[in-house]
């Protein structure tokens, strides 16, 4: 069946906490940015999330994956609740989804947006993308607790790397650093561990071969942390595997303002599969209801989104009307420092959009 181009559609997972808050910012954003080129949304809300686990003993259907599959892409607001086990959406959803699609690959960009303070002295001008391997490592769900209830429990986590996975998360790097500045850093910590990154390193050299425009620099994930801080404009592209990722990608978010400004997506590259994009700040049930969650990171997610379906005009001007928004301290939330509401920055984000047209 032929895809009409002009029509971009979108699965909506509003899911849990600030989730649905962010996203009811954000799809408004994408349905006027588009118009603008004179395109379409078509939207599929889906139910799924803590309360659908606590009605029906399941965060989302069997065939969750199928239903999404018949979308173009998928935009994700959070997942989790306090009144039920973390694991049980976590796994029950979004890294479940993930697996079901073979979403390769989590990409976590990282802006600093001139007139956001930070915690961070010296980010003007950061700009980074953090390539975060997305099946496998520790997330893999390997393992087990031997003796358990007995006094003497032993859990067991088996982290998993292939080198299949490993050289499809690294082509992207390499293809992304080459379009970029030519700079990429792998993060391994391969002095102490016997197996898993010595392989990274081998495949990741061995793919670099193919990218000669690309410099490729190895660096140990401690002393990537202590570097992302101190010298966050030396850095570009970040090659990780899964777990190095969730972490220094949380970390870097601080360069930016914090989690209410860090955007990702969740993609399988070369392949047609939507890709699930989503802001990395969680549900944050402490302030859900409030009406005062930064929707930022999600309105970036779905600028991911439409850059990667090919609507780069309509993605700029998502990202440039954030940018404009974000000068004027009045448009910040309290997570940089302001008292603006998410109907606030939601509002001016579709003004600037219309002023700038």
């Amino acid at each position: 069946m032929t895809r009409d181009t002009k029509v971009v559609r979108l699965a909506v997972i509003p899911g849990d906490g600030i989730g649905p808050e962010v996203v009811a910012a954000t799809v408004p954003a994408l349905h006027a940015a588009l118009e603008a080129d004179g395109h379409r949304l078509d939207v599929t809300q889906f139910d799924w999330g803590g309360e659908r686990f606590l009605q029906q003993g399941a965060a989302m259907p069997a065939d969750a994956a199928d239903l999404v599959k018949k979308r173009d892409a998928v935009l994700f607001g959070a997942v989790g609740r306090p009144d039920v086990p973390e694991h049980e959406l976590v796994w029950g959803l979004i890294i479940g989804l993930r697996q079901q699609l073979d979403l390769a690959v989590n990409l976590r960009p990282v802006r600093a947006f001139p007139g956001v303070p930070t915690k961070v002295r010296d980010t003007d001008g950061v700009d980074l993308v953090i390539v975060r391997e997305n099946t496998e490592g520790e997330y893999v769900g390997a393992g087990g607790v031997a003796h358990a209830g007995s006094g003497h429990d032993l859990g067991i986590e088996v982290a998993v790397h292939s080198r299949r996975v490993i050289e499809r998360a690294a082509h992207q790097a390499f293809a992304l650093a080459g379009r970029r500045s030519g700079h990429l850093c792998l993060v391994t910590k391969s002095n102490a561990m016997r197996y898993g990154y010595p392989l990274w390193d081998r495949v990741v050299r061995e793919v670099g071969e193919h990218y000669p425009e690309v410099r490729l620099e190895t660096v140990l994930v401690d002393a990537m942390a202590a570097r992302m801080i101190q010298a966050p404009r030396s850095l570009d592209v970040l090659l990780t595997s899964n777990l190095f990722g969730d972490i220094l990608s949380d970390l870097a978010a601080v360069l930016a303002g914090g989690m209410g400004m860090a955007p990702s997506a969740n993609v399988l590259p070369g392949a047609d599969v939507p890709g699930i994009y989503e802001p990395v700040h969680g549900s944050a049930p402490d302030i859900a209801g409030k009406g005062v969650a930064n929707p930022v990171a999600c309105m970036l997610s779905g600028a991911l989104l439409l850059d990667d379906l090919g609507h780069t005009s309509a993605a700029r001007r998502i990202r440039d009307a954030v940018a404009g928004t974000l000068r004027d301290a009045r448009h910040h939330t309290a997570d940089i420092g302001g008292n603006a509401t998410t109907a606030d920055v939601a509002s001016a984000v579709l003004h600037t959009m219309e002023s700038q047209r």
